[in-house]
């Protein structure tokens, strides 16, 4: 059901070591653009959810404290929402509400482009614009692991 949702082709998936795709998609709230290359020099952690997504409601509190901890330091989020209906991505917002930039994807084109497989989809991207690592699902288990890999990024020279 998760590829028909999102539309997904045949493509190879975004993996570990390459650019990350040219996509950019807008912003709900301002209309502003979230490209992930324009945003070298930064380390960005994209995230791909949907309203529907269980595991998604619980990374949102996670990437909350990721984002007040770790900002200023360089970290800009970015979760990047695939529902079809902006509506019901609004809902699920008015309950996890986001302190980072919220983007929304309703044509899925950058969810084609990354190759999304499952809800999150988390890759962490260095300062010079290579994925480094990637997350299939949310495990409050594994938050510590994906914790200090942003910080290994981000103590890293650009």
């Amino acid at each position: 059901m998760l590829l028909i949702v999102l539309g997904l082709t045949d493509a190879a998936a975004v993996d570990v070591g390459q650019a990350v795709p040219a996509c950019a998609i807008a912003s709900p709230a301002n209309n502003e653009k979230a490209d992930f290359r324009a945003a070298r020099g930064q380390v960005v952690y994209v995230d791909f959810w949907a309203s529907w997504c269980g595991p998604c409601a619980k990374s949102f509190p996670f990437m909350n404290r990721l984002h007040a901890g770790l900002a200023d330091k360089g970290l800009q989020i970015v979760a990047v929402n695939v529902d079809e209906n902006s509506a019901d991505a609004e809902r699920f917002l008015n309950s996890q509400p986001a302190t980072f930039k919220v983007a929304w994807d309703g044509e899925s084109e950058c969810a084609k482009l990354f190759d999304v497989q499952a809800m999150p989809s988390t890759y962490l991207i260095d300062r010079k614009g290579v994925v480094r690592y990637v997350h299939l699902g949310f495990r409050e288990s594994e938050a510590v692991q994906l914790e200090e890999q942003v910080k290994q990024l981000l103590n890293e020279s650009p």
